[in-house]
């Protein structure tokens, strides 16, 4: 998935002449504390909300405002782990999206982003969840996948989570299968820590209530 298709139109940028009244009001409707500022097609950065509260009239025209934007941007082809490392690094509720002239084309939003894992993370097929912890030293995706096929098996999705302090990982596979009572057995007779496991329908109406409480609050 890459920038392009992670677009959403639901905020409009504000141009040069929109006050800062607009913006305000633009910030607490879609619940951000940054909006792009577009002139003729051309992104020129984002107005925070403290700096808009600063201003003593707020009905003076975005053009008066004496500002240094802050520009974070994507290009159109960037993947969306970039994306994520991007909008974390810069602290914003969204990023733009320029074109490779540099044009803008929309933002993405963490709620754009949250859908997208949440509807492309094989959620949609059945299978189960096995979360294991190993060390770094010995991981070796092949080896696990093996595991797992032996029982006739497909991994649908892995993720790998580490600590900085840690020389440990964690794995989580998304499995096609409900009944994995063997595959434990084997994680387990070769050694792997079992720290979690998951039969879908379970964890699928677990993580849809998650996501959808996470959902209520981003827009109450």
């Amino acid at each position: 998935m890459i920038a392009s298709q992670l677009i959403t139109y639901d905020i409009p940028p504000l141009k040069l002449s929109d006050k800062g009244s607009r913006a305000l009001d633009w910030m607490e409707e879609f619940k951000v504390s940054d909006i792009p500022v577009v002139d003729k097609g051309v992104y020129l950065g984002l107005i925070e909300e403290a700096q808009l509260l600063d201003r003593s009239n707020p009905d003076d025209a975005i053009s008066t405002y004496n500002l240094q934007y802050k520009k974070p941007f994507v290009h159109e082809n960037q993947h969306v782990f970039e994306i994520i490392s991007a909008i974390v690094t810069y602290e914003v509720d969204l990023l733009p999206v320029l074109d490779s002239t540099g044009r803008f084309l929309g933002i993405i939003t963490i709620n754009s982003i949250l859908k997208f894992f949440s509807e492309t993370v094989s959620i949609a097929n059945q299978g189960s969840i096995i979360t294991i912890e190993l060390n770094i030293n010995d991981y070796s995706l092949s080896e696990i996948a093996k595991i797992v096929e032996s029982d006739n098996a497909k991994i649908l999705a892995s993720f790998i989570t580490s600590h900085p302090d840690s020389t440990k990982l964690e794995v989580t596979l998304k499995i096609n299968k409900n009944e994995i009572t063997r595959i434990l057995s084997t994680f387990e007779r070769f050694n792997y820590q079992i720290t979690a496991s998951y039969n879908e329908t379970d964890y699928q109406i677990d993580l849809q209530n998650k996501y959808d409480e996470f959902m209520r609050f981003l827009n109450p």
